[in-house]
């Protein structure tokens, strides 16, 4: 059985994330590149993805789809990218806590505030997250007082947590606070970083009249 790691996106989605985390890994892969209107939704990719969305990976036999499942898959399967604590480390707490984090309550919140959505007065506490406010506070204190949400360690964690932080004050749907800004600038000067986002703004001409996923 092959190990060969295909990974399907379309450069306006959050196959971004995906994209950065692969990147960051530095395994060889192959992309297919899908559009919103067709190949998306055709049989051959619903086989693999039947939400017909995109990120999604596949690693020989192995599918993957979710962006937070895919970051933890892919550091667990190339430990030695050194992109997760050592199973047993006591970090593995952090790094569970805001990888899930992001992928539920922010991405939540966030997409709520984009589609101008807010949780009625008094209704909080039948939402999640709560509301953007108490999401933004503890994003905060995720990343005060240290580098990366697991210390002195650049986890994928921090790579689908700080593509909500970057995304987030790009879009104005989290405010611009002085630790998300020193963060998110942490993080976009990486090499791995950089290299995905030219990938992806090249692969834009790839792909013409989509909305993004």
């Amino acid at each position: 059985m092959s190990d060969e790691l295909v990974f399907y996106t379309n450069p306006m989605s959050r196959g971004r994330i995906t994209r950065w985390m692969l990147e960051e890994v530095g395994q060889p892969y192959r992309t297919v590149l899908l559009d919103y209107a067709t190949s998306m939704k055709a049989p051959d990719y619903l086989a693999i993805n039947p939400m017909g969305k995109v990120p999604a990976i596949q690693h020989g036999d192995t599918v993957v789809t979710e962006g937070a499942a895919i970051c933890a898959y892919l550091a667990d399967v190339f430990p030695q990218a050194n992109l997760a604590p050592p199973t047993g480390d006591r970090r593995r707490g952090a790094y569970y806590r805001w990888l899930f984090f992001a992928a539920g309550p922010i991405e939540a919140a966030t997409t709520n505030k984009s589609l101008g959505f807010d949780v009625p007065p008094g209704r909080e506490v039948m939402a999640g997250y709560g509301s953007l406010a108490a999401v933004m506070d503890a994003m905060e204190t995720a990343i005060s007082g240290r580098d990366y949400v697991c210390g002195d360690q650049f986890t994928a964690a921090d790579v689908y947590f700080g593509a909500q932080v970057t995304w987030g004050m790009q879009f104005g749907s989290l405010e611009k606070r002085p630790a998300f800004e020193a963060y998110s600038a942490r993080l976009t000067a990486r090499a791995a970083y950089l290299r995905a986002t030219q990938i992806d703004d090249a692969a834009m001409a790839q792909v013409q009249g989509q909305t993004p996923g």
